[in-house]
């Protein structure tokens, strides 16, 4: 027995040295220095493999959003490399249909989730592309970026979002997407159906009139599917011009300042109590 263990001992050593495979020990520092949050905001796959990536010099410390000024500078002097300069991204919701502008043409009882409950007839909204409203999207954000509003609408605070994409994952939907803060010309509708049918179901509702497309400069808003798609390949010749005869509010333009603007032909909404079922 103690040969055959010394044996085993001495393969098992012999294996160790012929199979180890050598870390850089910084990993383990850079990994110490970050929020340890694990979003992804990064592109990678966890903060442990953001850490791999600053080593090889694959990615920079300022493309860890969630780390404050200072969490970065700390790490990118412990590297000797910049920061690095990147663009704060932001998730932006496409839909502006809360319940004061919005019909629910069904009653819904279960669960308190939109994954849920648009499994159930789709959730009772007239508008079959709009927000359920029921917070999925504030439930699941760590960073408490997302907030629901009187009119039961998904808010989010720019300066808490790391861009993370849980809010893309869980909505339904599909209404959040990952937009740089320059991308200040937005469409806040997914509707594709059209007639008068569909715009009875949501006052904000994006109704195809294609007056955005004629009047933004040539190829930066097209029409599909009667719903209105900007082309941030040329956000460059993005300006509110686009936003100025939309009747109804649904293509505004996001301003760091002042918020959500609509264009001058767009109805007001005053009404601040819900709809009444239909």
């Amino acid at each position: 027995m103690a040969g055959l263990g010394s044996t085993l001992a001495a393969v098992l050593a012999l294996a160790n040295r012929k199979l180890y495979v050598w870390e850089d020990p910084r990993i383990d520092d850079v990994e110490s220095m970050l929020p340890a949050s694990n979003c992804g905001a990064c592109g990678t796959a966890g903060c442990r493999q953001f850490a791999e990536a600053l080593i090889r010099g694959d990615l920079d410390p300022g493309a860890c959003t969630v780390a404050t000024t200072d969490e970065q500078q700390h790490i990118a002097n412990f590297l000797g490399v910049d920061v690095g300069e990147h663009e704060q991204r932001v998730a932006r919701l496409a839909c502006a249909g809360g319940s004061h502008v919005a019909h629910i043409r069904a009653h819904y009882e279960g669960l308190p989730s939109c994954r849920a409950a648009s499994l159930v007839s789709g959730g009772g909204k007239g508008c079959t592309w709009g927000c359920l409203g029921l917070g999925d999207c504030e439930v699941v954000c760590d960073f408490d970026a997302i907030t629901m509003d009187a009119h039961h609408l998904p808010v989010v605070i720019d300066d808490l979002c790391t861009a993370c994409g849980d809010c893309v994952d869980i909505c339904p939907r599909q209404l959040f997407s990952i937009h740089p803060v320059s991308h200040q010309l937005w469409v806040a509708c997914k509707n594709q159906e059209a007639g008068a049918a569909a715009e009875a179901e949501c006052e904000v509702i994006c109704d195809g009139c294609g007056r955005c497309a004629l009047d933004a400069p040539e190829g930066l808003v097209r029409m599909e599917h009667n719903l209105a798609i900007v082309d941030y390949d040329k956000n460059a010749l993005a300006t509110r011009i686009a936003i100025e005869r939309c009747p109804t509010g649904a293509i505004v333009w996001l301003d760091k300042q002042s918020g959500v603007q609509k264009g001058f032909k767009a109805r007001k909404i005053i009404r601040q109590q819900p709809l009444p079922p239909g």
